[in-house]
């Protein structure tokens, strides 16, 4: 089993797949992942040609806790740029859950134990 399969049974698999940590800080209390969308183009446009831009805004996402930390999700999500028009474009991932700073599998869970 490699560290990416560990890692997948605690982190939400799409975050695995589409993005790199980059660090990840610890304390007492709370334990800080930083990731970074991979340079790779979104699929849907596969007809035309992007280049990477930059980042947009950082997000923060708490996750489910471990060994009694609170988990944080730092995510920074690629902007790509169309080489032939200039159109800025960017990837419409559903990293939170509507109405909460949480992952929606987090959500999903904290729902289904307060029932």
């Amino acid at each position: 089993m490699t560290s990416i399969d560990l890692l997948k049974f605690m982190l939400p698999d799409f975050l695995i797949e589409n993005f790199e940590i980059v660090s990840a800080t610890n304390s007492e209390e709370n334990l800080h992942l930083y990731f970074e969308e991979k340079a790779r183009p979104p699929k849907e446009f596969n007809t035309v040609e992007f280049v990477s831009k930059g980042f947009q805004e950082e997000i923060t996402i708490q996750d489910f806790p471990l060994r009694g930390k609170f988990v944080y999700l730092h995510i920074k999500r690629r902007r790509w740029t169309n080489k032939t028009t200039g159109e800025i474009i960017k990837r419409d991932w559903q990293l939170v859950a509507k109405g909460t700073r949480m992952t929606q599998e987090f959500a999903a869970f904290l729902k289904e134990i307060n029932r």
